[in-house]
């Protein structure tokens, strides 16, 4: 799968130089280390939304639609045809890259919401990319807050199996609110991630890394080789794949990812 367009090479240094400055606060109190730690139990990057007692029947027909919930760049919902009425289902928060949109978040992971029976939330970010990448955590945060509330409203989601992905600036962006909000997301996969945002830590989610070892957009020595060691020293259970390739997601990525997930058994 190859990476979305709308990534200039302006981001891509503007990032670069970004990750370059976290780096160089590794160990630093207020740094923005792979680890990126925050103790303020009001930090913006904090969820409420939770799944609460399951609709009587999801008014969520199969196959993908907005959910209202934005005038502008609306969030989107996949719900696969394999999925039974009233049957908790597996949810999956996507997040498109640099210049996406929820479309682009989307198509990452619905090719197998069907086969895996998961559902799938895309929201998009305010502005060209995710709020946290450029500065700090705000309206984005709210937009994925009222897209959970409104999913968790109309359909069954199994609270044991949430989770959130993302590819490049929102993979870094996957990283951020996950492991802030482990009690949430229990699994995170990042497809190239370049850092993580700085924010606090909650529960103990498992991650799923993946980089292309020929990347020129976010070079994976100074990226995935340094974050993945960074969260396997906090403890966190990390499986990291490397392939031979550019900033994109082989097929074979996803489908690695998406077994990894272990969350129910492939429809039949």
């Amino acid at each position: 799968m190859k990476a979305p367009r709308g990534s200039s090479a302006f981001e891509a240094a503007r990032r670069t130089l970004l990750l370059g400055a976290c780096v160089a606060a590794l160990g630093a109190v207020s740094g923005c280390d792979a680890g990126g730690r925050s103790n303020d139990t009001q930090h913006p990057a904090l969820l409420a939304a939770r799944p609460g007692p399951p609709p009587p029947r999801s008014p969520v027909p199969p196959g993908s639609h907005p959910l209202g919930v934005e005038q502008q760049r609306d969030s989107l919902v996949y719900v696969p045809a394999t999925l039974s009425s009233g049957e908790p289902a597996p949810l999956l928060v996507s997040l498109h890259g640099a210049g996406g949109d929820a479309a682009g978040g989307s198509a990452l992971l619905t090719p197998l919401a069907d086969q895996y029976k998961a559902v799938i939330l895309s929201p998009a970010s305010r502005g060209s990319t995710w709020d946290a990448i450029r500065d700090s955590y705000g309206p984005d945060v709210g937009v994925l807050e009222r897209s959970l509330d409104e999913v968790f409203r109309s359909i069954a989601i199994d609270p044991e199996r949430i989770g959130i992905a993302g590819f490049s600036d929102g993979a870094s962006y996957a990283l951020g609110l996950g492991l802030a909000n482990g009690g949430l997301f229990r699994r995170i996969l990042a497809f190239s991630p370049g850092f993580i945002p700085v924010g606090p830590r909650s529960g103990t989610p498992d991650v799923f890394v993946s980089h292309g070892v020929d990347d020129t957009v976010l070079p994976i020595r100074s990226t995935s080789r340094r974050i993945v060691p960074a969260l396997q020293d906090d403890g966190y259970d990390v499986t990291y794949r490397e392939f031979e390739g550019p900033h994109t997601v082989p097929a074979g990525i996803v489908q690695e990812a998406a077994q990894w997930l272990d969350w129910s058994s492939p429809a039949g």
